[in-house]
């Protein structure tokens, strides 16, 4: 099983792709908590060039009581993170964890389900763009 699944989507420009990104999120039921923006924090850090790569902490409310409300300490693996990162030709990636592989680290049979319908909404998001 893989820790995340994506889509890539050529001729866009990358601020649209966050913008369309964030969009499809939203109609699954997700909101953007944080955006962390990898390539400006990398320049100012490290003095290093890196692609445009955004991180969006993208969480579903209702989806995570339910996940609090049966482990409170899932807090250390929220929010959700989705990428939006340029890749070669003008294209750009959207990549978003995968619930199941992260809550298999934790011994909680409760939390199969919600990880469960936490990917497929999150899959639905990717997939839609």
């Amino acid at each position: 099983m893989g820790y995340y699944f994506n889509k890539i989507l050529t001729d866009i420009p990358f601020e649209e792709a966050i913008e369309k990104t964030i969009q499809a999120l939203k109609n699954e039921g997700f909101g953007i908590l944080s955006q962390i923006d990898i390539k400006t924090t990398l320049k100012k850090k490290l003095d290093v060039n890196f692609p445009n790569y955004m991180i969006l902490g993208a969480c579903n409310p209702p989806f995570a009581y339910k996940a609090l409300q049966v482990e409170d300490k899932i807090g250390t693996m929220l929010p959700c993170n989705v990428i939006v990162h340029e890749i070669a030709n003008g294209s750009v990636e959207i990549a978003a964890v995968n619930p199941i592989a992260s809550m298999m680290a934790i011994q909680n049979e409760a939390l199969k389900g919600i990880a469960e319908e936490v990917r497929d909404k999150l899959k639905k998001a990717v997939s839609s763009l």
